[in-house]
């Protein structure tokens, strides 16, 4: 008896052991998400490659924790998330290849991720289409692998979003609701009033449906995420009152803008859209913003008509609210605000698309495939062709600071020095000297400062096309540096 019950336990023990067709399933699931994420990485590294030199936000947030490089001025809007998130790198090797590479393979990593936590509430072709849409525009494939706050907001929307609806799905498992303080406090992280935009619409169904285990996940995830900010407020600026205040300033101040037509002509590859002036894009280009909402539409009503209405609401409602203050509550636009939005909305227009391509019967559905392709080839080509113009664009501005800086190291400006005016800051990173502004956004010292620290060390100041030189370094030698109208302090001593 001893023998036989030995025997049947073993057994037992390996049939637990032996993967079972849900593990295989499991499994096979997730094989797809992985091959678009690695796609993904692939297509950022040829399409966007590693040697882009740094932006003027990326230095911004990458100054902060690399020893090669002074720290430049850290304004109000900004949270330190991103810094973070590139200190892994930035914190010991100067290589903006290496770093673009780390951020690459860490945003296909997180686009795995993020539409893992999804899995058994759409399946499995829906999440693939959602994140290759998400993955294939413009915008996501250009800032995948750049130090910026707002594809890691979209990310962490994602993940926040697909772990509150798995929780409401089966109550009795704590797992997703670690994957709602997670994906919380990375949105709060990285922008923290972006966090509380697309946060609003969970929080309102948290407490109208009294989830108290979810409404807690929310706000302590939240919480994580936005207290260093919170704290910075009182150490450096005076109190979160005065932080906000101060925010609200540099961005021209929050109140009933509408930059939809804004946001419109930022499509055509404008990194900053501030003054936003000139002509609108070809609709070629802008096509595919108007059919977003209308697919996001069809696919709230094939969720209704499915009895699956909340999962798809819930997405769209927090897409809303996420792109609502870029729309209508500041005068200026740049593309990446959205992404929230764009990352939300891909699985309810994911959804949309599987039903135009399976609901149709007969001899209308290969016509309607060949629809669906002929718009599916067209969207990646629009947004390849400006993708490409982006980055040649700013691969050009780029090189021109790294050739300013060269100019500048043959004036005898070199580390330690202190680079001021016209754009001072991206200049002064790739010269390896600190930045300084007497007035404007960045502000953050004096003439009087600026002078005695000419006594000691070297000290530039840009004057841009059409600019006036400040008081203070009119009488330095003058020199051009192609556009650049750049005065040097005389030698120290």
């Amino acid at each position: 008896m001893t023998d036989g019950a030995g025997a049947l336990l073993a057994a037992a023990r390996r049939r637990e052991r032996r993967p079972g067709p849900d593990a295989s399933r499991r499994a096979y699931g997730s094989r797809p998400l992985a091959v678009l994420a690695a796609l993904f990485v692939l297509a950022q590294l040829a399409l966007v490659r590693p040697g882009l030199g740094l932006g003027w936000d990326e230095i911004v947030y990458t100054s902060q924790v690399t020893s090669h490089h002074p720290a430049a001025f850290f304004s109000a809007p900004r949270s330190r998330g991103v810094s973070l998130l590139v200190a892994p790198v930035a914190s010991w090797s100067d290589s903006t290849a290496l770093l673009r590479v780390y951020l690459a393979l860490l945003s296909g990593l997180a686009l795995y991720l993020a539409l893992r936590v999804w899995r058994g509430l759409f399946p499995t072709g829906v999440l693939v289409t959602a994140g290759a849409f998400f993955a294939s525009l413009w915008v996501t494939l250009f800032y995948g692998p750049q130090a910026m706050p707002n594809y890691w907001v979209a990310v962490g929307a994602l993940i926040a979003v697909g772990g509150f609806l798995r929780h409401r799905a089966d109550p009795s498992s704590g797992g997703p609701l670690w994957t709602v303080v997670a994906g919380s406090a990375l949105m709060a992280w990285m922008r923290p009033t972006d966090a509380v935009w697309v946060a609003i619409p969970l929080l309102a169904l948290a407490l109208a449906g009294r989830h108290w285990r979810s409404l807690l996940a929310l706000a302590g995830g939240l919480a994580a995420g936005g207290v260093p900010w919170v704290i910075e407020a009182y150490t450096a600026f005076g109190g979160l009152a005065e932080r906000l205040a101060e925010a609200s300033r540099i961005q021209g101040g929050l109140g009933r803008h509408v930059a939809v037509d804004d946001q419109l002509r930022s499509l055509g590859g404008r990194a900053l859209c501030r003054p936003c002036t000139g002509s609108m894009p070809h609709p070629v280009i802008t096509l595919w913003w108007f059919v977003l909402p209308l697919l996001a539409v069809l696919g709230l009503v094939v969720a209704v008509r499915a009895r699956r209405t909340l999962r798809t609401v819930v997405p769209l409602a927090c897409a809303t609210t996420a792109a609502l203050p870029y729309l209508f509550m500041i005068d200026y636009a740049a593309p990446r605000f959205l992404q929230p939005a764009y990352a939300l909305l891909a699985i309810p227009v994911a959804d949309a698309l599987r039903y135009l391509l399976t609901a149709p019967r007969g001899t209308w559905r290969p016509a309607a495939g060949v629809v669906v392709a002929l718009a599916v080839a067209g969207h990646l080509t629009v947004q390849l062709t400006v993708l490409v113009h982006t980055v040649d664009r700013t691969a050009d501005s780029r090189r021109d600071w790294a050739r300013a800086a060269g100019e500048l190291h043959r004036l005898g400006v070199r580390p330690p020095c202190l680079i001021t005016g016209h754009e001072a800051i991206p200049i002064g990173y790739y010269t390896g000297c600190s930045s300084g502004a007497t007035s404007g956004n960045n502000e953050n010292t004096t003439p009087a400062e600026i002078l005695r620290t000419a006594s000691r060390l070297p000290v530039a100041t840009l004057t841009g096309p059409g600019g006036t030189p400040p008081g203070y370094a009119r009488p330095w030698p003058v020199h051009r540096i192609g556009d650049l109208e750049v005065r040097v302090a005389p030698t120290p001593g």
